[in-house]
């Protein structure tokens, strides 16, 4: 497609109904200030359980997916879209559904052959001890089906086990305890099979948490991220492997750790990652000679109805 006409008239699918429906929000009208710098016909729609009557009512021809977590990253979003014959940006509802769900992540890259750190399913209070037991200390406790570390806490005492646990079934659905790993934290964004420069995460908190994603001013972003040029390639194959592994196309950002000894362990894949101004893809992207409006560009160039 080479100009805004081709697109047709084009939603700006934001907001939704999940924890993320703030950062979405944010994403969201970033994006369509963009297409509409590219004049392209862009509108907003604040999803609700009504979206499907609000495309209907605008006559989208394609939908730009800018929600994050349950209802718009985990295929529900995709599969309405894909009854009502309108094409989306990104992965289609199978990958969406299987990036999203940590826990069936981790069991493909698993069978595979791929590394990723040993976890346990938390199901009852008492799992807390096994887990300790089996992973040693310390450990991250996650809500499976959640972003932005939401409900994610690293545990580093066994007496509070229990506490972290509480506060991720909170989330719903399925926890897991996962092995710590204590290394440099990486992500590889990926657009249109392009693996971009690798950006590495620098923070004081324990861990990359909501509050460094979104609000602090401290976090460090190095990109390029100082591995050498043979060396990321090498991961960068890695990475888009783990992403094709889970269905996921189009764009999307996987991210990992490297340890002390150079391993590197894949920890999980966003399908709908952040448009925001902390956001690391439009990061990747100006390191890539791609400014923020030529990204989002080449994003809506990824819509489709999936076979």
């Amino acid at each position: 497609m080479s100009t805004a006409k081709d697109f047709g008239r084009v939603a700006v699918l934001m907001g939704g109904w999940s924890a993320e429906r703030e950062i979405s929000l944010q994403s969201g009208e970033a994006v369509l200030q963009a297409l509409r710098r590219q004049q392209v016909d862009a509108q907003r729609i604040d999803v609700d359980h009504e979206v499907a009557a609000a495309l209907r009512a605008m006559q989208a021809d394609r939908a730009f997916i800018a929600l994050h977590g349950r209802g718009g990253e985990d295929g529900v979003i995709q599969g309405l879209l894909e009854a009502m014959d309108i094409p989306y940006t990104g992965t289609g509802v199978l990958g969406s559904a299987i990036a999203m769900d940590k826990l069936r992540s981790k069991q493909i890259w698993r069978a595979q052959g791929l590394p990723t750190p040993d976890h346990m399913v938390l199901k009852y209070a008492q799992d807390c001890h096994e887990a300790v037991q089996q992973l040693g200390l310390p450990l991250i406790v996650k809500p499976v089906m959640e972003g932005s570390s939401i409900g994610m806490t690293k545990v580093e005492a066994a007496a509070d086990m229990e506490a972290a646990w509480q506060a991720a079934v909170a989330c719903g659905g399925v926890v897991i305890a996962e092995k710590w790993i204590d290394g440099e934290e990486y992500t590889a964004a990926i657009l249109q099979d392009r693996v971009l420069p690798m950006i590495r995460l620098r923070t004081p908190h324990a861990f990359y948490d909501f509050d460094a994603k979104y609000r602090a001013r401290d976090t460090q972003y190095l990109c390029p991220c100082g591995l050498d040029a043979d060396r990321e390639a090498v991961l960068g194959e890695l990475m888009r492997q783990a992403f094709e592994l889970l269905s996921a196309s189009g764009w999307g950002r996987v991210d990992f750790m490297l340890d002390g000894a150079g391993q590197p362990w894949l920890i999980e894949v966003n399908t709908v990652p952040g448009m925001t101004d902390h956001s690391l893809v439009p990061m990747a992207a100006k390191q890539a000679g791609m400014d923020f409006d030529q990204l989002v560009m080449q994003i809506l160039e990824t819509s489709h109805v999936a076979a």
